[in-house]
C-alpha cells in the first residue's frame, strides 16, 4: 500500500528535531533507519502528518566506554553493534544478537534506538537490553531524563517516551560473564516466533521475545534460580505470567512450550 501524504523534514540537530516534535505533537513521527515506521505507514497503521528524519545525526552514532557502563548512541546501526570490538568484550550478547537482526540490508540501516523506541515484543534487541538491565536516555523540551528499561515498555508498540521526546542513548552494564540468545524462527531473517536472552552477571537475568504485548522478563524463572532451583525446574516455569498471542506460526500453547525449551537451553549455555 501507499502511505497517506505527509510532510518530510530532515533535521541537522537534536534541538531541531525536538522543536518539530513540540510543534506538531502526536502528528509527528521520528524516522531513523525506517525499518519500523515505514512498514506501519504503508499499512496505514501509522499516519503521521509530519515525518522528522533524524537518520543523519551522526553525533548519536557511537559505542563508548563510559566507565561503569557502555554508552551507545541511539542512532548506532545494528551492523556497527555487530562489529564493535568494545561490545565484543564487554557486552558480547548485544554484538552477537545485533548480527541476527533481519538481513544485511536491515542491519546496515536499522538502529538500536529505533528498535527500542518501536517497542515491538517480537524484536531481538529490546529483550537483550532488558536482560542486561540497561538504562535509556531521553531528551525533551524539559531536558534529559533516564528511564530504566524495566519501565520503558508499556504496551504493544507503546513505550514511556513522550510525544515530544527523542531517545538519545542506551546504557548497558559490562556483562562479560555467561550469556546466551536462543531464537526459534522459520528462516534466518524472520522475526523470532519465540526468543530468549539470558545473562549471568552476578544473578542470572532472563528476558523473553514474543511472549506477550511487550518484551518480558521471565520473572518466575529468575525467582526460581535465585532460590537455588535446578536449571530444568527453573526453565519449567518460564511461561508463568506471560500472555503469548497465536498466529500462523504458533499457537499460544506452542509458544509457552517453546519458552520452556529455549530457556532451558539458554540457562545451560549461560552456566557454561
Amino acid at each position: 500500500m501507499i502511505p497517506v501524504a505527509f510532510d518530510y523534514q530532515r533535521v541537522t540537530s537534536v534541538d531541531e528535531a525536538l522543536g518539530l516534535l513540540v510543534a506538531h505533537g502526536d502528528e509527528a513521527k521520528l524516522l531513523a533507519g525506517g525499518h519500523s515506521l515505514l512498514p506501519l505507514m504503508k499499512l496505514r497503521l501509522a499516519v503521521p502528518s509530519v515525518v522528522v528524519d533524524v537518520g543523519r545525526l551522526r553525533d548519536l552514532s557511537y559505542v563508548r566506554d563510559a566507565g561503569d557502563h557502555i554508552a551507545i548512541g541511539a542512532l548506532t546501526r545494528h551492523r556497527d553493534l555487530e562489529t564493535s570490538e568494545l561490545l565484543a568484550t564487554q557486552a558480547p550478547i548485544l554484538a552477537h544478537v545485533a548480527g541476527l537482526v533481519g538481513d544485511p540490508q536491515v542491519r546496515h540501516r536499522g538502529t538500536i534506538g529505533g528498535s527500542l523506541a518501536h517497542g515491538d515484543p517480537a524484536s531481538d534487541l529490546p529483550a537483550v537490553v532488558l536482560a542486561l538491565g540497561g538504562t535509556l536516555v531521553a531528551r525533551g523540551p524539559g531536558g534529559e531524563r533516564t528511564i530504566p528499561v524495566q519501565s520503558f515498555f508499556e504496551g504493544f508498540l507503546q513505550t514511556a517516551l513522550g510525544a515530544d521526546e527523542l531517545l538519545t542513548e542506551i546504557r548497558v552494564p559490562r556483562a562479560s560473564g555467561g550469556w546466551s540468545y536462543q531464537k526459534f524462527n522459520r528462516r534466518a531473517q524472520d522475526w523470532a516466533i519465540v526468543g530468549v536472552a539470558a545473562v549471568r552477571n552476578g544473578a542470572t537475568s532472563v528476558a523473553l521475545v514474543n511472549m506477550g504485548s511487550t518484551p518480558l522478563r521471565a520473572s518466575a524463572t529468575e525467582a526460581a534460580l535465585a532460590s537455588g532451583a535446578a536449571i530444568g525446574d527453573a526453565a519449567a516455569v518460564a511461561a508463568e505470567g506471560t500472555d503469548p498471542s497465536g498466529d500462523l506460526n504458533a499457537s499460544p500453547d506452542f509458544r509457552r512450550h517453546l519458552a520452556t525449551v529455549l530457556v532451558r537451553r539458554a540457562l545451560e549455555e549461560t552456566a557454561g
